[in-house]
């Protein structure tokens, strides 16, 4: 009978995300356990954070989809599990927020991206991602000085259409999606359309579509890195109204789905809506998991050996 290997990562799940942690320990075998961590929130709203003290490197796993509130006890539990004795602390955020603000779009704004990226590499000694919003700053790197490793998407994504959705057309709907549309629809072999789109404001944007009638009886694919407000999607919905196609399907990475916008998308003409699980899916959409993927991309960051894996 094989020993069982020592352990060589904890896993500290922050509220909300222990069943990520348990399904990544479950994958990568049982030198990787989580161990426990507890926030209680004062009245007055501050945070008191305790952690189970760490018996070698620590990683925490937190999904940044609400960053104002979770950012501040992430902090203490980072430096608290270092001051117990933590060998290295790193961060698994499926979500990482803050990177949408890669310039200062007018004067006086703050470029969030950069300073964001400034406090978490103050804490941590590496970041593990899906697929964060990389335009203008084209690399993790150039704004993270820890180590980091981005996850791709793209292979689920692909796989969820391929199994759901018949004849798809996918659409892209701004220049930034570019990228992402290109590869996943080289993976499920089928055609695809970037639209040009202007935004006005946070909840004012316009696109223009092409003439369709070339793919007529395609289902359109819609597919986005973040859907937030979900106004994007729910213009170019609109705007296939009446085009010969099949009701359209909403693909994201990043459900955020903020206030009512999965309703928006709804009306909007979205038949069905699905995204990845690095934020937990609300009632009504589907999910795509990203377990497989996070986990293959976690040992060589966390400096895992060969021998501890299954």
């Amino acid at each position: 009978m094989n020993p069982v290997p020592d352990i060589a990562l904890q896993l500290y799940p922050m509220p909300g995300n222990q069943a990520r942690a348990e399904a990544l320990a479950a994958r990568l075998g049982p030198a990787v356990r989580t161990a426990g961590l507890w926030l209680h929130r004062f009245p007055d709203g501050e945070s008191l954070v305790r952690v189970q003290p760490p018996e070698v490197a620590a990683a925490l796993v937190c999904t940044l989809r609400d960053p104002d509130a979770l950012s501040v006890p992430l902090l203490m539990a980072a430096d608290t599990l270092r001051e117990l004795g933590a060998a290295r602390v790193g961060l698994v955020a499926p979500y990482l927020a803050y990177m949408r603000q890669d310039r200062a779009f007018e004067a006086g704004q703050a470029v969030s991206a950069r300073i964001y990226a400034r406090l978490l590499s103050s804490h941590f000694d590496w970041l593990l991602t899906v697929d964060p919003h990389l335009h203008r700053i084209d690399r993790l790197e150039r704004v993270y000085t820890l180590r980091s490793r981005v996850v791709h998407a793209a292979a689920p994504l692909a796989r969820w259409i391929a199994a759901e959705v018949a004849e798809p057309l996918l659409i892209g709907p701004d220049a930034e999606s570019r990228q992402w549309v290109a590869d996943v629809a080289a993976r499920v072999n089928a055609p695809m359309l970037v639209l040009d789109k202007q935004r006005h404001g946070d909840l004012d944007v316009s696109s223009r579509l092409p003439e369709l009638s070339a793919w007529a009886g395609r289902t359109p694919v819609l597919l986005d890195d973040i859907a937030s407000s979900g106004r994007t999607l729910a213009v170019v919905l609109e705007q296939l109204r009446g085009r010969g196609l099949a009701p359209a399907v909403c693909v994201v990475t990043h459900g955020l789905f903020a206030g009512d916008a999965l309703q928006r998308l709804r009306e909007a003409g979205a038949a069905r809506v699905a995204c990845t699980d690095s934020v937990d899916p609300p009632a009504g959409v589907e999910r795509i998991a990203l377990d497989e993927e996070l986990a293959r991309g976690l040992p060589e960051l966390a400096g895992l050996s060969r021998e501890s894996q299954p």
